[in-house]
């Protein structure tokens, strides 16, 4: 069963989005382990973050609410033949809360709050401290200040699997891939959803884990952040014939008793769905490895990104 974002933060399904903002506050500056010292704090406040993150995503929340964590993580695939939204947590909790607060460390030194001077380490009301504002405050040198007039931060980079064949990657290809974004409205207070198709042109010999990067092409905000890059990774898509390693296909021929102490001529199967004959000569036993030259795939003249 997958993650109930809405009870990590606890929420009821479908809460609004200030909602969302204050819980994720609120215990965010609860769990964080340079605050919090108790030994499942680490790990609760990366569960705190992961949730917010897809939670306060309209795209990512709407694809959460209907097909739960899975549906949101296997990403369905576009209706015209593209590939859909898919959703992987960037892992840095950190990094997150640095975006919501505009600091790593809103915790040093003493502050003011709302009911005077306070000191951290005492007890105290997330509530009051922020004074119900959505946006919350930013501490410097022992107050407050608010976040508007802020240099904008650019949001967290947003990942999707680019799955490609062997044949993509023996031949290149493009791959036309649409995405979806919020895009602010005139009125710079409200956001609509816009979608947007790019084009990847996949090169010969690309290997998984390389990286295409669209500048800026993720959700707008009425924070004024900076909308994040969007980064495609290339992943192999299973084969099957063939396992990839590297540049090198592995296939793993099944030949008769006859074949194997007598030897003989078996077919082999290349990437384009054509074969070729492999002699066998004298006695060939289990896991013998032969290696076909110029039948694997090419080199990329690109490093990994």
């Amino acid at each position: 069963m997958g993650k109930d974002y809405y009870r990590i933060l606890g929420l009821s399904k479908g809460a609004p989005d200030d909602e969302i903002k204050k819980a994720y506050r609120k215990l965010a500056l609860k769990y964080h382990p340079d605050k919090n010292k108790s030994p499942n704090a680490e790990e609760k406040f990366k569960e705190i973050a992961e949730a917010y993150d897809v939670l306060s995503d309209p795209k990512k929340k709407e694809i959460y609410d209907k097909f739960g964590e899975e549906g949101l993580k296997a990403g369905p695939t576009s209706s015209e033949g593209g590939q859909g939204f898919t959703y992987s947590y960037h892992g840095d909790p950190r990094e997150t809360f640095r975006m919501f607060f505009g600091t790593d460390d809103p915790f040093s030194g003493i502050f003011m709050s709302s009911g005077g001077r306070h000191t951290v380490g005492e007890p105290m009301n997330i509530d009051n401290l922020f004074g119900g504002s959505p946006f919350g405050h930013l501490f410097e040198g022992g107050n407050i200040r608010s976040n508007v007039g802020r240099r904008p931060q650019q949001d967290l980079p947003v990942y999707h699997d680019l799955s490609v064949s062997l044949q993509d990657v023996l031949h290149g290809t493009t791959k036309k891939i649409r995405i979806t974004r919020a895009r602010l409205n005139p009125d710079r207070q409200t956001t609509r959803q816009e979608d947007k198709t790019v084009e990847i042109e996949v090169k010969k010999g690309w290997k998984a884990g390389t990286k295409i990067t669209f500048p800026r092409e993720g959700d707008e905000s009425v924070r004024g952040n900076i909308p994040a890059d969007v980064v495609f990774v290339v992943k192999d898509r299973t084969h099957k014939h063939f396992k990839r390693e590297g540049n090198d296909v592995r296939y793993i021929a099944k030949i008769s008793l006859k074949q194997a102490l007598c030897g003989g001529t078996i077919q082999i199967p290349t990437i384009d769905e054509g074969h070729f004959n492999l002699t066998l000569n004298g006695i060939t036993k289990p896991g013998t490895i032969r290696r076909v030259a110029g039948q694997g795939l090419p080199f990329s003249k690109e490093p990994v990104v």
